[in-house]
């Protein structure tokens, strides 16, 4: 389980499985081990790594907001460091908006994309002064407020209705976060840019993937992606909120794998 220093900060990784190699990035506020129930049904088939993004998890802050252009240049250096010259890139909420800038800067390394339960909108003034006030807020009065507030939005409502057990899990994994972490988080995603012109130019195979009580970013948004994503398919989970691969792991592995297994097949018949 690796640590890298990138730029002012360290960033860890886990790699499970083995075969063709794809990213597996986490949403806000938790940490890669989000993906682990999923990540059980695609190791036997890819080497899946998973790395804790800037200020989450196990990775530190670095000085100033975690801007998505620091999390961009952070996943290539974790690919540089696991040997990884092209993959098939999937991010969830914060990790889709990291993908974006992935792709802008380092498109010739990705091979595939999925968005999961994300949008390519930058924040409507509100939601960016909402931010910030969340930043200024838990540095002033800490963060569990804002995590017991976060699992209300973040997981569906037949999630929170039939499997306390789930948010009790991703309340634990929120945890790890410190005060300045959130909001150094919260900042960057405040700063991060539009990314609607740039759904255009993703040519590479894209799925795209909501949950059907996902009240934070949700159908309209996925299906916005979908209409200016040349050639991309759109599947929407059901009985699953915005942490859609938390509540449902098999439907989404599964959607995942037949995406994955298609990739690698077109190129498999491509290097021929």
């Amino acid at each position: 389980m690796p640590r890298i220093p990138s730029d002012d900060a360290e960033i860890f990784y886990d790699v499970t499985g083995s075969g063709p190699s794809v990213f597996l990035l986490h949403p806000f506020p938790v940490h890669h081990e989000l993906w682990l129930p999923v990540a059980k049904m695609l190791a036997s088939r890819y080497r899946l790594i998973l790395p804790d993004l800037r200020g989450h998890g196990e990775s530190s802050l670095g000085s100033g907001p975690a801007t998505m252009q620091k999390h961009a240049a952070d996943i290539a250096r974790v690919m540089d460091h696991a040997s990884v010259d092209r993959a098939p890139l999937i991010g969830v909420s914060i990790g889709g908006y990291a993908i974006f800038e992935f792709w802008r800067r380092f498109r010739d390394r990705v091979t595939a994309v999925v968005l999961c339960n994300t949008k390519a909108q930058a924040d409507s003034p509100e939601a960016r002064a909402a931010r910030l006030q969340t930043a200024d807020d838990v540095l002033q009065r800490g963060t569990e407020p804002f995590f017991e507030s976060m699992t209300q939005k973040l997981l569906g409502e037949t999630t929170r209705r039939s499997r306390p057990d789930l948010a009790e899990g991703a309340l634990r994994m929120m945890r790890k976060m410190s005060s300045e972490n959130v909001a150094g988080v919260q900042r960057g995603m405040a700063e991060r840019p539009d990314s609607v012109a740039t759904l255009k130019t993703i040519t590479m195979p894209t799925l795209i993937v909501t949950g059907d009580e996902d009240v934070m970013t949700g159908l309209p948004e996925a299906e916005l992606m979908k209409q200016n994503i040349p050639g991309s398919q759109l599947k929407v989970v059901a009985k699953a909120g915005h942490y859609s691969l938390w509540e449902q792991p098999e439907e989404v592995g599964r959607l995942l794998r037949q995406f994955l297994d298609l990739v690698h097949r077109a190129e498999s018949f491509i290097a021929q």
